[in-house]
């Protein structure tokens, strides 16, 4: 229940009072002060009596203030999610081609690809896949920004070029054009700050919603409102029963969507990064150097066999003869004494990612790199990380990220529609009717320590959920402060 979930879970088995005022339903009574406890927080001693109230300020004040990034992160997902078929639309000219007898050798459709682009230098070649793909070459040229290329599109039968495009590795322009939007807004580095804001923020609300909502009071008749809506209810009942049920149904994948977005993050990215490395799950790759006597020379004939190329047909052959299928990226030799690189790219379940080596001099493989060999952690990555961006499982991988990113959005506006019931006009506040201020103090030391030094734990390492964190309780202390002053003003 990631969104921004403005009031508290309903407690369902007690009488409802009227929309609006203070109840099981709502948040907590209104103000700040002693008279302010929650309804549940009293009800009776106990560790989630103390730890609800807290809870429900953090979901309340967290919902309000990280919805937006939600809303934006949900909508601009939902837009990717169809980011395969407006490929193969708008890209079908450039994509499909008629097949005509036997495809012509790689070497003359690069050749082609070259003359197409004759100020760029060869760094990778992609052959067609099936008999309707063409054939891929890229190229790097001056004043293309980092990790774009030039991407020539080859009809393999007669060596015509269909046209070239900017690419992101595979992606197209209108896929990178909506992963850019997803990650960053067009805004570039400081953009990537919003997507992480969001990620960090997203597993912490639905979290603690499922928390508030499973831990809400019910009896045994009413338990089956813990998955589906709540039948009869009305006014912001009625909206908190599908926020809760929407949310259990979500959560998750949202879950998964938070701890994917987090491995490719600025910030938090990098700390994942460097824990993977202690743990060695980093992802690897094939070694591409050859010993002195690779290539069938030695000593001073070395030299000499290491400035042939067998050709780029003689590599994918042996590619080929290696085991690898389907959809291969073949990467040139980038400096002398190093040999091509042969890698799988089919990402959609179960993932081929093996890869090769092969000497230029002779086209025998020098390494071969297995997925199968692959660290458990690197693995989970792979595998996350597809899912995350809809390729693991094909169009059903497609349909569940937009189910999961409408059922964002509906829950971020279900949260704001509930904030709306108890809007400033009706309580006073600058944001409603919040949570009592102090619940922390009523935790017992055995639960507020070690949840102490987790939260500092988790916010050094994912920054973007720790510095608002941090920020939130220096406002909230500075504002408990003056009342408190106010307070004491008035009495005197």
């Amino acid at each position: 229940m990631a969104a921004s979930r403005s009031t508290s879970v309903a407690s369902e088995g007690t009488a409802a009072p009227p929309d609006g005022a203070p109840g099981d339903g709502d948040l907590s009574a209104a103000g700040d002060g002693p008279r302010g406890v929650t309804a549940n927080a009293s009800a009776g001693p106990g560790t989630w009596c103390s730890l609800r109230p807290l809870l429900l300020r953090l979901h309340f004040y967290a919902g309000i203030l990280v919805g937006p990034f939600l809303l934006v992160a949900a909508l601009t997902g939902l837009a990717y999610t169809a980011a395969p078929q407006l490929e193969s639309v708008l890209y079908q000219h450039e994509l499909k081609v008629t097949p005509r007898g036997d495809a012509i050798p790689l070497a003359s459709q690069v050749a082609a690809a070259r003359r197409a682009v004759p100020d760029g230098t060869l760094v990778s070649v992609s052959p067609a896949p099936g008999r309707t793909d063409s054939t891929r070459v890229g190229f790097d040229r001056p004043g293309l920004p980092a990790g774009t290329t030039l991407t020539a599109f080859v009809n393999p039968y007669d060596h015509k070029v269909l046209g070239t495009l900017r690419t992101n590795g595979q992606w197209l322009p209108v896929r990178a054009w909506l992963d850019d939007l997803h990650r960053t807004l067009h805004l570039g580095d400081l953009g990537r700050n919003y997507s992480e804001l969001a990620a960090s923020w997203l597993w912490v609300e639905v979290l603690g919603g499922l928390a508030l909502w499973i831990g809400a009071p019910r009896t045994r008749q009413r338990l089956r409102t813990v998955v589906l809506p709540r039948r009869g209810a009305k006014g912001r009942r009625r909206t908190m029963s599908w926020h809760g049920a929407v949310g259990v149904w979500a959560s998750v994948g949202l879950l998964g969507l938070s701890a994917t977005g987090l491995t490719w993050s600025a910030h938090a990215g990098a700390s994942i990064g460097e824990l993977k490395d202690a743990l060695g799950g980093n992802t690897p790759a094939v070694s591409t150097a050859l010993a002195p006597g690779d290539g069938g020379a030695s000593g001073a004939s070395s030299g000499a066999a290491r400035t042939k190329d067998v050709g780029i047909d003689a590599v994918a052959a042996a590619a080929h003869g290696a085991g690898l299928r389907g959809l291969v990226v073949i990467s040139p030799p980038v400096k002398a004494g190093s040999s091509y690189v042969v890698k799988e790219n089919t990402r959609s379940w179960p993932e081929r990612q093996d890869s090769v080596a092969v000497d230029p001099a002779t086209g025998k493989v020098t390494a071969t790199l297995k997925f199968d060999d692959y660290p458990v952690l690197a693995k989970l990555t792979r595998w996350g990380v597809d899912a995350h961006m809809g390729l693991l499982f094909g169009l059903a991988n497609q349909i569940v990220l937009a189910l999961l990113a409408v059922g964002l959005i509906v829950m971020v506006l279900w949260g704001y529609r509930m904030w709306w019931l108890r809007r400033p006009t009706r309580s006073g506040g600058a944001l409603g009717r919040a949570p009592a201020r102090g619940a922390w103090r009523r935790l017992p030391g055995r639960v507020l320590a070690p949840a102490v030094v987790a939260t500092a734990v988790v916010g050094y390492y994912v920054p973007l959920f720790g510095l608002p964190l941090l920020a939130f309780l220096l406002a909230d202390l500075a504002v408990g402060a003056v009342r408190r002053r106010r307070g004491e003003r008035v009495a005197r």
